[in-house]
């Protein structure tokens, strides 16, 4: 994997690569097996699940890995619908429900571009939904009326609490609203409202991450916040990971009054959309990605709305916020994280929004790869050292 020297200008972009090989099916196999229960995204799977599909595949097709992950994800569906026609008590239903939806989630890994991973992400909402129906704190559906599509967020408030200020959040590429029940557990904790919901161009956003609307998109959360009776949608701090990091740094300038807080976590607002960056990430970079460099490209060019990487580097300069001429700009207090040797986004995007504008927080990790994780460091402090800083700014 490429690092970033810590002696190096901050300033320095990754030279260009000539290209980066994808992982083989043996070398997949491997390591889906060394991440199966332990990493992020894939820690929640059960290790005899991951060996039986392991064992199944016969190449990396798409569809293959979507069949062989819901044929798991629907074993366990079949289990929680007997189950619930028996009577089991919520909890174990929602667990089941749970595993079921984790399978059809990884069969959809990273993005659904293909039939049968499309298939399989419809399938994994279909199993949330069912598990979602037992959880404590209960967990409301929301859907926001957006021209003539519909926003859909996940809205769940701490117990007991009463007028709760209220964290809006979302992923990037591959990490959805139905994956962040960890962060939204963290969020409530600290006795905030957890409103999750998908970055343009995933999940089940209507518009793409380079639709006119997008930025509407978010403008409409933020119009209906506070209008809900139960939470204090006047006190709203914003949460965006990896490449949504971006939407949460744009709502900062773009709304600085309506929100306190926003997180810019392991994201892009100016370098990272430069050419001289992008070909490494796709190629030599992405080295989290489970089947190479490849998969990140394939990934965000779905939720761009892009075919090729040529298109993709036509585009993505326009997202800059220096270019748009916005960071000079007053903004809502942020905070940016992410590690020093991060290959997807450039740390360098942190150090750039400290230099411009009013005072902004940041909390880097030197060792620390995309997000700030760290290998050998769990990666709970991350999402501790964000959740606390969210709070401190609600509470003003």
């Amino acid at each position: 994997m490429s690092c970033e020297d810590p002696t190096m200008n901050r300033h320095a972009m990754p030279a260009e690569a000539d290209g980066a090989r994808e992982r083989s099916l043996d070398e997949v196999k491997a390591e889906f097996m060394r991440r199966a229960g332990r990493f992020s995204p894939f820690e929640d799977i059960k290790r005899e699940d991951a060996e039986r599909v392991m064992t199944a595949l016969t190449s990396l097709d798409k569809d293959e890995w979507a069949r062989e992950w819901c044929e798991i994800g629907f074993g366990y569906e079949e289990q929680a619908d007997a189950r619930a026609r028996a009577g089991a008590a919520g909890a174990a239903l929602a667990e089941l429900y749970m595993h079921g939806f984790d399978a059809c989630r990884v069969g959809r890994y990273p993005t659904p571009n293909s039939p049968g991973k499309l298939e399989a992400y419809r399938a994994s909402l279909r199993m949330f939904r069912k598990a979602a129906k037992y959880f404590d704190p209960p967990l409301e559906v929301i859907e926001l009326p957006f021209g003539d599509k519909t926003l859909i967020g996940y809205l769940q408030r701490p117990p007991g609490s009463a007028r709760p200020p209220v964290v809006l959040h979302w992923g990037g590429v591959d990490g959805w609203k139905e994956d962040r029940l960890r962060i939204a557990e963290a969020i409530m904790d600290a006795g905030l409202a957890s409103l999750s919901i998908d970055m343009p161009g995933s999940g089940e956003n209507p518009v793409l991450f380079g639709d006119p609307d997008a930025e509407r998109s978010y403008l409409m959360w933020l119009d209906h916040l506070p209008l809900r009776t139960e939470i204090d949608g006047t006190r709203i701090g914003v949460w965006g990971g990896s490449f949504g990091a971006y939407w949460a740094a744009r709502l900062a300038f773009v709304a600085p009054d309506r929100i306190k807080g926003a997180v810019f976590h392991g994201g892009n607002i100016h370098y990272g959309f430069q050419k001289e960056w992008l070909i490494s990430a796709f190629t030599t970079g992405g080295a989290t990605y489970l089947f190479g460099a490849q998969s990140l490209l394939e990934a965000r060019s779905r939720a761009m709305g892009t075919k090729t990487l040529e298109e993709f580097l036509a585009i993505a300069p326009r997202f800059s916020l220096q270019t748009m001429g916005l960071l000079d700009k007053p903004s809502a207090p942020i905070l940016g994280v992410n590690g020093k040797l991060d290959d997807q986004a450039p740390v360098d995007d942190i150090y750039l929004l400290l230099e411009h504008g009013n005072p902004k927080a940041a909390r880097i990790y030197a060792n620390g790869r995309h997000m700030g994780r760290t290998p050998g460091a769990p990666s709970g402090h991350i999402t501790t050292t964000i959740v606390e800083w969210l709070r401190g700014q609600l509470a003003r």
